[in-house]
């Protein structure tokens, strides 16, 4: 991944006075959580740049390097069986 699509902060924001509080694009009132649908959907960029258009390429980016780096958070790591 490309320096761009790992600094997904300048992209995706939150405040208390937009949706919420729930994690939007900055500038538009689209939700993080749409746009994740929409790729695990199946959608292309295309597509989701056609459904939203306030958006921009570089935002799905954004939006897919922003759930790898939560995962690689908030995955538990499993236990290793002890082996005799």
């Amino acid at each position: 991944m490309s320096e761009a699509e790992l600094n997904f902060g300048d992209r995706i924001v939150r405040s208390q006075q937009i949706c919420g509080g729930e994690p939007v694009f900055q500038g538009t009132r689209v939700t993080l959580r749409t746009v994740l649908a929409s790729v695990a959907a199946g959608d292309t960029v295309e597509v989701i740049l056609a459904d939203f258009p306030g958006l921009k390429a570089a935002d799905i980016q954004a939006a897919i390097a922003f759930a790898a780096a939560s995962a690689e958070e908030d995955l538990p790591v499993p236990a290793v069986p002890h082996i005799r």
